[in-house]
């Protein structure tokens, strides 16, 4: 059962790749632990052992154990429609709470320290030269996820084509084979066409629009891993970039600046491609974080500590 299910979530949900092993992993765990083979057996009592497994005995934090039962749910609902089950075992089962969680971002003065010390890799040759081939790509790779906000996995899966030099456009292909178009400053499209003429000019092998628009220094398209590592690698090499490192942060931190900007929920909704309004409603938080520090120094009565006139008189 559990391979038809991912089988259903790769062919009618069009969950990605990564997701699908996510799930993979975590049906896979629940059967080990519940040592049954046929799934109708399955009881709240025993995914409530399973909880209490995971979160007491792997010593997994409160996030990743609603993710298991998220997980479980989804997967009991399915073999509700498919008559194995007459209800979901996960519906009166409680789940851990969790504290929220703020976006972590990087400041806009931080991000101008790396496009500035980088951008000699812009234009300079690199004719033969892997090295600066892959500074120049690996500048890119953080343009293209600052200026954009797409997703790791979006930026891999782009192609030639995807990109519209003259309606300054690139298509997306998101969640759930979802497609948006998102908008390119001038800047980023003339990054993007001098990176193309590097790459004909470096990798030597034909390209037509179907080829992936980032490639190694051997025409290779790029994965997962190279991602990380080079966000990782180039913001390293900024002090003032502290914390965490990763795509994903740089996605928060376009959100998080033009939410600052004044720049509507609905709007960063459709641009980041969330298909609610509550996944954006995140970077709000950060926003309220500003606003209390424009407070603190700004607003008179904050500045007296809330008295009129004179904090230290006494009326």
């Amino acid at each position: 059962m559990i391979d038809k299910y991912i089988g259903y979530i790769a062919d009618v949900r069009r969950y990605s790749q990564r997701t699908q092993q996510i799930y993979r992993d975590v049906l896979e765990q629940f059967a080990s632990f519940a040592d049954i083979t046929d799934f109708s057996e399955v009881t709240p009592t025993l995914v409530r052992a399973y909880e209490l497994h995971i979160l007491d005995e792997k010593n997994l934090g409160a996030r990743t154990v609603n993710l298991h039962l998220s997980v479980l749910s989804g997967f009991f609902r399915y073999l509700m429609h498919q008559g194995v089950l007459e209800s979901n075992p996960c519906r009166t089962v409680s789940r851990p709470k969790t504290g929220k969680r703020l976006a972590d971002f990087y400041r806009q003065d931080a991000m101008e320290e790396y496009f500035s010390s980088t951008q000699a890799y812009v234009t300079e040759s690199d004719l033969g030269m892997p090295e600066r081939y892959r500074k120049r790509l690996a500048r890119l790779i953080i343009s293209i996820l600052y200026d954009t906000g797409m997703r790791r996995s979006e930026l891999i899966s782009l192609k030639r084509g995807d990109v519209d030099f003259k309606r300054r456009v690139v298509r997306v292909h998101g969640k759930g084979d979802k497609m948006r178009e998102i908008p390119l400053i001038p800047s980023l499209c003339e990054e993007i066409s001098l990176y193309l003429q590097s790459v004909d000019s470096m990798v030597g092998c034909a390209f037509d629009l179907q080829s992936p628009l980032l490639v190694t220094s051997k025409g290779q398209g790029l994965y997962p891993v190279y991602i990380d590592r080079t966000v990782k690698e180039e913001l390293g090499s900024i002090s003032s970039i502290t914390g965490r490192k990763s795509p994903h942060v740089l996605r928060h931190s376009l959100a998080t600046g033009l939410l600052n900007d004044g720049t509507d929920l609905n709007s960063i909704k459709e641009l980041l491609g969330h298909s609610s309004l509550a996944a954006t409603q995140v970077y709000t938080h950060n926003s309220i974080e500003k606003l209390k520090t424009v407070y603190d120094n700004a607003h008179p009565r904050a500045k007296t500590g809330g008295n009129h006139g004179d904090k230290n008189q006494i009326p």
